[in-house]
């Protein structure tokens, strides 16, 4: 995997068989990210904001944790393309895996629901740190960011001077209220996922020296015009 990560030609997506070996990096990162996430909500002490609102939701209604994030990552992406904002592949991947990855591991029940507050507090810095290390490996396919990501930054470009990070604390503030609303699990967790989770993954991100502003992630538009013509050299 470290070789496909450091091989240009891979990075730069500019055949289908890059295209295709970069599609299934990012499936299997979300994957393992979809461990993560499945652990932050089995460490029982209230869930990240966004599984706030998917628990919520799929308390409410009386479905799986994975389809009701499926409903909001699409409902989002939708409102990502309304935005006009850059869509890539790996996006309609991360609206799709990661949820249902959540629910397998709930299925075979691999990790039980903590009991202390102490057990609970490193089961979700592990999921934080195992969600870090898969995003650098999914950024790494460079075919598009995850649609929360991409709703963050087409919300801050509009907030004309408010700051991301204030465009991002009101994000998620109103995703986790209404996913308490909902019947959605709120406790320190919450906390721990909304003012961890940065650092984390900036300590992730510089321990294999990757810099995410320097990916170039292509838009959807240039990964079909890639498939039509065929291009496999």
């Amino acid at each position: 995997m470290i070789e496909m990560l450091n091989n240009s030609r891979l990075k730069e997506n500019r055949t289908t068989r890059a295209i295709i070996t970069n599609m299934l990096l990012a499936a299997v990162s979300l994957f393992v990210n979809g461990f993560g996430v499945y652990l932050t909500i089995q460490a029982n002490i209230g869930a990240g904001p966004w599984d706030v609102l998917n628990l919520g939701l799929s308390k409410t209604l009386g479905i799986l944790y994975g389809t009701a994030s499926v409903a909001i990552s699409y409902a989002i992406l939708g409102v990502d393309i309304a935005l006009k904002e850059p869509i890539g592949i790996a996006m309609f991947i991360d609206a799709f895996v990661v949820g249902k990855a959540v629910d397998f591991f709930n299925k075979i029940n691999v990790v039980p629901k903590c009991d202390s507050m102490l057990k609970g507090i490193v089961v979700m810095l592990i999921g934080l740190v195992i969600m870090a290390y898969t995003q650098y490996t999914y950024m790494s396919a460079s075919l598009g960011c995850g649609p929360r990501d991409t709703l963050l930054v087409a919300l801050a470009k509009r907030a004309n001077k408010i700051p991301i990070g204030a465009v991002s604390i009101a994000l998620l503030s109103l995703a986790t209220f209404i996913g308490w609303l909902l019947g959605g699990p709120v406790g320190v967790g919450t906390l721990i996922c909304a003012f961890a989770t940065g650092p984390i993954m900036q300590m992730a991100f510089s321990s294999v020296k990757f810099d995410a502003t320097h990916v170039h992630h292509q838009h959807l538009a240039d990964s079909v015009k890639i498939f039509v013509d065929r291009k496999t050299a």
